[in-house]
């Protein structure tokens, strides 16, 4: 084709692009809006419904004693921050060393069976990260069973099964972080003659050190919503209870249940206990979300 004849064409090539760039437009933002329609619904029943038990008594007062109105979720946050921060502490540090391990040591092994070990390990990380939370739960329960009385609930079962959540969620954000840092930094310092764990400690940790931190935020906020494993294994009380080694510990998912699954007289303030609780998880992991986009931003 000569010439002439390619330069006759570009203007129809030129509208043609043009009315598909713009047709694409269309169907994307027609379905950015279908599913923005729920969501939206969603947050604006929580929050309408949420806000009428939104004082002071909802965080200072436990559900002991109250039958009917009035009462709060105190013991329910307090068993959530218990029970999600030492999942955090068992979690956080075994899914960012499992990420570094394969990062550093595994893609890098000379050797063929620890590359396909590592190779193995990714795919047991993708599967547990999609697992259904009930499972973990399931596995807690039976872990109890055979060490302790049969039917015994404690915040620290909880935790365990957060974590076991937890851990592929944070291994598999901080690969990708460790996976992002400059290959030129590893070089630099192994060519002043670093040793390698100095170079992983001492360049890519601090590099990688905000996804890292973001990384184990999402896992937090994705755990912290979680109702089935803690209903299995840590079990829901109207009191207060500090230890997360003896006893029932309520938390605020587990709250949100008890609240509207077993309603007194009248049934309208369970009812509204059950939407604020579930307005206050819904802020908190919205800030959560927001924190580590945050952090991730950060060089």
């Amino acid at each position: 084709m000569s010439t002439s004849a390619i330069a006759t064409k570009l203007p129809h090539l030129g509208r043609g692009a043009r009315r598909s760039n713009t047709l694409a437009t269309i169907v994307m933002s027609a379905c950015a809006v279908i599913g923005a329609v729920p969501l939206i619904g969603l947050l604006w029943t929580t929050i309408s419904r949420g806000l009428g038990r939104l004082d002071a008594t909802f965080f200072t007062d436990s559900m002991r004693g109250i039958i009917g109105a009035g009462g709060g979720a105190l013991h329910a946050l307090m068993g959530t921050a218990l029970i999600t921060a030492s999942a955090t502490v068992l979690a956080a540090p075994l899914g960012v060393i499992t990420a570094l391990w394969l990062v550093e040591e595994a893609d890098r092994s000379p050797r063929a069976g620890v590359r396909r070990f590592g190779q193995t390990v990714r795919l047991v990380i993708d599967v547990m990260t999609g697992i259904p939370s009930i499972v973990a739960g399931l596995t807690v329960l039976a872990l109890i069973t055979l060490v302790a009385a049969p039917g015994t609930r404690s915040g620290a079962a909880g935790a365990l099964a957060l974590a076991i959540i937890m851990v592929p969620v944070v291994a598999r954000a901080s690969e990708e972080v460790l996976i992002r840092v400059p290959e030129d930094l590893r070089e630099g310092g192994l060519a002043l003659g670093a040793a390698r764990w100095r170079v992983v400690t001492k360049i890519v940790l601090p590099t990688a050190r905000p996804g890292l931190v973001s990384a184990v935020v999402l896992g937090i906020s994705r755990v912290v919503g979680e109702t089935a494993p803690l209903l299995l294994v840590a079990g829901f009380t109207d009191s207060m209870n500090y230890n997360l080694l003896n006893g029932r510990m309520m938390s605020l998912p587990v709250f949100i249940y008890s609240q509207w699954q077993n309603k007194g007289i009248p049934p309208d303030a369970y009812n509204a206990r059950a939407w604020t609780a579930a307005l206050v998880l819904v802020v908190f992991v919205l800030v959560m979300q927001v924190i580590a986009r945050l952090i991730g931003r950060r060089k």
